[in-house]
C-alpha cells in the first residue's frame, strides 16, 4: 500500500515524493518533473485534474508536429503525464489506457571495426582512456562504468560486478588481462583521494538511502568509494551535501567525440558504440549475454577483442 501525499504539498514536490517512493533514478526524476511542468504551462497552468485525454492529446500532437521530438522523447513525456495521473492523482480513468503511443523505430546501431576502435582509444586522454576502455573490452555502459565502486573490481577472479545496471539488474563481466594494471594505478590514484577527503572530514561518498540509514559510515570506508572519482567536490541535488561524486559522464562523451573527430572516423561515436564491434560478421548484441556467464574461461567477446584471459 502506497502511504499518503502531503497534502498540502504543491503538485510537482508531490510528484517528486512519489517518483523517489518508487525508486525511481534521479535522472527520470528529473526529466518526469520537467514534463509535467512544461505539460501544465501548455496549458496556461490549468491544474491536470481539470484537464483528460483531449488535453494530453493535444500536448503530445504539440511535441510531435511544433517540437518535431524523436520517438523516444515522444514516449517519455507521456510516459511522466500518465505517472502524473496514475500514481500522484490517483486517478484510474479508461481514457488513459486508450492515448496512442508512438511505434518505437529499430535502428541499426553504429559499429567500429577494430582498427577503428584502436585509433580512437589511442587518440582519448587519460583521464578517461581506462573508462573507455572498459566500455570496448569488458561491454559496460557509460552509467555502469563511471559508477564503479572499489569493491566491484575482483582482480583474483576477473570478473567486475556491475550493481543495477539496466533494469535494476546485477550483473557479472569479465575483466581483461591487459586492463589489470592500469586498474590497479587506477585504484592508487582514488585511494589517495579518499585518504585526502577522509584527513578533511568530507562526507562520504553517495549510498543508497536504505543503507545509509543500516550503515551511516559506510559511505566514508574505501570499499565503497568510487573507482573513478570527480576531482572536484559537487553537491548533492537532493541531501544538499556537498560532498564528492564519481567523474560525469558528459566528459567522457566529449571525450570519445573529439578523439572520433581528431582521428577522422566518419561515423557518430558515443559511448554505446564501444560495445559494439565487427568480428566475423558478429555484434556484440549477439554474443554480448555470453560474457555475463562466462566469466572463468575465454568467450566470444574476449576471443573477438583478442583480449588474454588466461
Amino acid at each position: 500500500m502506497k502511504p499518503p501525499l502531503r497534502p498540502a504539498a504543491r503538485l510537482l514536490d508531490q510528484l517528486r515524493e512519489r517518483i523517489r517512493y518508487s525508486h525511481y533514478s534521479p535522472r527520470t526524476e528529473k526529466a518526469y518533473v520537467y514534463w509535467v511542468r512544461f505539460f501544465i504551462r501548455f496549458h496556461k497552468l490549468r491544474h491536470p485534474r481539470e484537464m483528460g485525454a483531449r488535453e494530453i492529446e493535444a500536448f503530445l500532437s504539440f511535441l510531435a508536429n511544433e517540437r518535431k521530438v524523436a520517438t523516444s522523447t515522444h514516449r517519455q513525456a507521456l510516459a511522466a503525464i500518465l505517472f502524473l495521473y496514475k500514481e500522484v492523482l490517483d486517478t484510474r480513468l479508461p481514457w488513459l489506457d486508450q492515448i496512442g503511443r508512438p511505434k518505437e523505430r529499430v535502428r541499426i546501431p553504429v559499429v567500429l571495426s577494430r582498427e577503428e576502435v584502436a585509433r580512437l582509444l589511442a587518440a582519448i586522454d587519460r583521464p578517461h582512456k581506462l573508462m573507455c576502455q572498459l566500455l570496448y573490452g569488458a561491454g559496460l555502459r557509460l552509467m555502469e562504468c563511471v559508477s564503479l565502486r572499489v569493491k566491484d573490481v575482483d582482480f583474483d577472479r576477473r570478473t567486475i560486478v556491475v550493481r543495477e545496471g539496466k533494469g535494476g539488474k546485477d550483473r557479472v563481466v569479465m575483466l581483461p588481462t591487459t586492463l589489470i594494471t592500469p586498474l590497479r594505478d587506477q585504484l592508487a590514484h582514488s585511494r589517495a583521494i579518499w585518504a585526502q577527503d577522509r584527513a578533511l572530514r568530507i562526507p562520504g561518498v553517495w549510498l543508497p538511502e536504505t543503507l545509509t540509514r543500516k550503515y551511516p559510515r559506510a559511505g566514508e570506508s574505501w570499499p565503497w568509494h568510487w573507482l573513478f572519482p570527480s576531482p572536484t567536490l559537487s553537491i548533492d541535488p537532493r541531501t544538499k551535501v556537498r560532498h564528492r561524486h564519481h567523474r560525469y559522464e558528459q566528459a567522457v562523451g566529449r571525450a570519445i567525440a573529439q578523439a572520433a573527430m581528431q582521428v577522422q572516423i566518419p561515423k557518430r561515436v558515443t559511448a554505446h558504440t564501444l560495445r559494439h564491434y565487427v568480428g566475423s560478421g558478429t555484434m556484440l548484441g549477439v554474443v554480448g549475454r555470453c560474457d555475463e556467464k562466462r566469466v572463468n574461461g575465454s568467450s566470444p567477446r574476449a576471443e573477438a577483442h583478442g583480449v588474454d584471459r588466461t
